[in-house]
């Protein structure tokens, strides 16, 4: 019954939503489309992990602990640590804007409701900072706002538990896929005349009930998973260039020889295959 009412109540805010977070993803897209040596540094290439992840969890205990300063009645040290809260904040914003900014469909919607609360909880954070170094010791407001603040910043919390877990973004779209290592028949979208693979660009194939993208350079055959770790685009529908292939949803682009994520968005690699002849004709291929 909770669950239908906030669910009813994070819908009831589509109105402003959905417009509000079409302007907002198309300014923050063109932006880390023009850096995305920034992008993949604040989405966590690097890390292998989602950055926006690692870091909410520091300014939700930390500005926790600022109402537990006020009611002891330690009004310098709930301000230091107001100060590391706000900070430790905006680093989380900055992580979830890159995410945010190759974000689709419902969960953007809920993601543009998330960043919205949370901006708003540390804009109140701010107004109370202020309050608090204006006196000599901290005003029933400013402690009131600090309260309030948290309340939208809990809110914010759960609203941005919704975007991962129940709509899996930022999630990686092979978590639950087996490496089985049966040799299965491998069945290419298309081959040429004498029943080759087609040389020097991305080809689709069946391998069970998963697809592959297949990329044949002479004798040796690269494959990875058609399906993009980060959002689920189709690789085989993408570009090849020197070893690589990039996704067309939101250009993460992955090395053919081993599925390495050389570009981001995606901070995931991508699931290799071994392919190799088969008796009697045809190909097979298993994951490595």
């Amino acid at each position: 019954m909770i669950v239908q009412f906030l669910v009813r109540l994070m819908d009831a805010q589509d109105g402003w939503v959905k417009p509000f977070g079409t302007w907002a993803h198309g300014l923050l897209n063109r932006l880390f489309s023009w850096t995305p040596a920034v992008r993949d540094l604040l989405v966590g290439r690097w890390l292998g992990h989602p950055v926006h992840a690692v870091l909410t969890d520091a300014p939700i205990g930390i500005l926790f602990l600022v109402i537990v300063l006020d009611v002891v009645g330690q009004p310098v040290a709930a301000e230091i640590t107001l100060v590391v809260g706000i900070l430790s904040a905006l680093a989380a914003a900055l992580a979830g804007m890159a995410d945010y900014a190759d974000t689709d469909g419902k969960p953007r919607d809920r993601a543009t409701l998330h960043g919205t609360l949370m901006l708003s909880a540390t804009g109140l954070y701010v107004v109370s900072l202020v309050l608090r170094l204006a006196s000599d010791t901290a005003s029933a407001p400013a402690i009131g706002l600090s309260v309030v603040a948290f309340l939208v910043l809990s809110a914010g919390a759960y609203v941005g538990g919704d975007v991962v877990y129940v709509f899996g973004n930022m999630v990686n779209h092979h978590a639950f896929r087996g490496a089985g290592t049966k040799w299965i028949a491998l069945e290419p979208a298309e081959t040429t005349d004498d029943g080759a693979i087609p040389e020097g660009r991305p080809i689709k194939a069946k391998l069970g009930i998963n697809t592959l993208v297949l990329v044949r350079e002479g004798e040796r055959i690269l494959a990875l998973h058609d399906t993009c770790a980060h959002a689920g685009g189709s690789l085989s529908g993408g570009q090849l260039a020197e070893g690589v292939i990039e996704c067309p949803l939101h250009f993460s682009r992955f090395r053919m020889a081993d599925g390495h994520v050389v570009r981001g968005p995606s901070v995931y690699d991508q699931p290799a295959y071994e392919v190799r002849a088969r008796e009697g004709g045809g190909w097979e291929a298993r994951r490595r």
